[in-house]
């Protein structure tokens, strides 16, 4: 138990060092102080650019871009993953959905030998239930894993098709240029459950009607029996079994009645939509951004700037936002470490995936080169991989 335990901090946990130095390379991504970025990149339908900044004492934002096979079968599909995973109360789930889900979706996707709405669905249900076999076999020695969770947002391009499947309140953009105007205008493309929402605070009471206080305003914020904000998640058992909501959690999760359904829900909102030629790019973010940007900002900057560090200028113009409406300067926000830095931002992760036409009407017949690669966290938990189309 304790050595799943520490693997997983392990692969979570970066080293506090010097906030000023510039380490790592092109292929695996570049750490600067707390901010972690990779530039300019190419996946199988285009070109991709990558960031996180940290402002946790333990980063909880993972993230990753796959580019290849999509199932394990040499004639299944072929395209690409993105995954966003904005964890809370730890990093140990997010770090968890960053080792499993695009293996669960490969296996599902080998079964139906196809990419679908059924297979994201699947892939899930088995990375909840691979989650929850983690806390049973913790709970005796580290009982509060049952009160941490991660938002889970995830895209995939395969075939000319847009796959996007969401719990939580990640958001994915999609930059539409406009031949009339000119314009490039943003498209939301996920749904978001966060009951500051009013119609996801309607919708839960109407599943709990038997429950007045399944929402609370709690200090002038919306949260699920006055806990947490998003009503879908992966984790966060304390509030989907009843047997993890006792002692010895912390008081402070457990609820003064018991429950006998799961009050949140791990079922993902799924899209499915085929790309067509004026769609330009793809914004995949967590909710640490769009705290600070709206949809139209983050599309305006991405389209008015070159590609490569345009995910690291979205960061950048997040925190600017964020050092405004504290009435400081930006470059004393840079300066502030971890921890405390939460009190000023989240942790912020975003991937911008360009989207070449010519190379997306191609559908899974084209073999372009093949990519693995993960953002934060330890450099050994960089892993990158280019190889030759074949």
């Amino acid at each position: 138990m304790l050595v799943t335990l520490m693997n997983l901090l392990r692969a979570c946990w970066r080293p506090s060092s010097n906030r000023h130095a510039r380490t790592g390379s092109d292929v695996t991504g570049r750490q600067d102080g707390l901010l972690w970025y990779k530039d300019a990149g190419q996946h199988v339908n285009g070109e991709f650019s990558m960031a996180v900044v940290q402002a946790n004492n333990l980063l909880e934002d993972q993230c990753q871009i796959e580019s290849g096979p999509l199932s394990f079968l040499d004639s299944g599909p072929y395209g690409t993953f993105v995954g966003v995973y904005d964890g809370h109360g730890g990093p140990e789930t997010a770090c968890y959905i960053n080792d499993h889900l695009f293996q669960n979706l490969k296996r599902f996707a080998s079964e139906q030998n196809a990419m679908s709405a059924d297979v994201l669905k699947k892939a899930y249900e088995a990375t909840e239930d691979g989650f929850f076999s983690v806390v049973t076999k913790q709970w005796p020695v580290k009982p509060q894993i049952a009160a941490v969770g991660s938002c889970c947002l995830v895209g995939v391009i395969c075939g000319g098709m847009l796959y996007v499947a969401n719990v939580g309140d990640s958001r994915v953009v999609l930059g539409r240029h406009v031949k009339a105007t000119g314009e490039v205008l943003a498209v939301q493309l996920s749904a978001e459950h966060n009951v500051s929402i009013e119609s996801v605070r309607k919708e839960l009471q109407s599943m709990h009607p038997e429950d007045r206080h399944i929402v609370v305003l709690k200090h002038n914020v919306w949260r699920v029996k006055g806990l947490i904000q998003v009503c879908r998640s992966i984790g966060d058992a304390y509030l989907k079994k009843q047997e993890f909501n006792r002692e010895p959690l912390y008081a402070k999760f457990r609820l003064r009645e018991p429950f006998n359904k799961p009050i949140l829900s791990s079922e993902p909102s799924i899209s499915v939509q085929p790309l067509q030629p004026h769609d330009q790019f793809l914004i995949f973010a967590s909710d640490g951004l769009w705290e600070h940007l709206t949809n139209q900002d983050a599309v305006d900057i991405v389209h008015s700037s070159p590609r490569s560090g345009c995910a690291r200028r979205l960061i950048r113009a997040a925190l600017q936002e964020a050092a405004k409406k504290r009435e400081m300067r930006y470059s004393d926000l840079k300066k502030i470490d971890r921890g405390v830095r939460r009190h000023f931002h989240d942790d912020i992760t975003v991937i911008v995936v360009f989207l070449d036409s010519s190379l997306v009407s191609k559908a899974s017949t084209h073999r372009g080169p093949t990519l693995s690669l993960r953002g934060g966290g330890t450099s050994a938990g960089l892993r990158s991989s280019t190889h030759p189309p074949t």
